[in-house]
């Protein structure tokens, strides 16, 4: 676990900072049955479409996010969040504007 935000009150959106075309994250929590990590997409850039072994909830921070799962493209915003099944193709695209997300992935059966 990242000491820095251990057993603390943390404002999320403040975890991770933007960065001029990147993607920039943050592993805040990692087991081996799963970890919450923190990202922040530049306008502009993504993860390009794969899948996991992983059921994976991620909740937008700051922003909007396209977030394509099973081909199917969903507008994600701030205070939302969405459910990626595992092994399920997605993609996650800050399509425009900037965003921060947290991931939390959960080990599927």
């Amino acid at each position: 676990m990242d000491e820095d935000i251990k057993s603390k009150a943390l404002s999320v959106e403040g975890l991770i900072d933007y960065q001029d075309n990147s993607v920039v994250s943050r592993e805040l929590i990692k087991k081996e049955l799963g970890t919450v990590t923190i990202f922040a997409f530049d306008k502009g850039q993504g993860l390009s479409e794969h899948s996991a072994p992983f059921d994976a909830m991620v909740q937008i921070v700051d922003g909007e996010a396209e977030i394509t799962i099973d081909g199917v493209k969903n507008t994600v915003k701030k205070g939302e969040m969405i459910i990626m099944p595992a092994n399920i193709p997605h993609a996650l695209q800050a399509v425009n504007m900037p965003y921060k997300m947290m991931l939390t992935m959960i080990k599927s059966d």
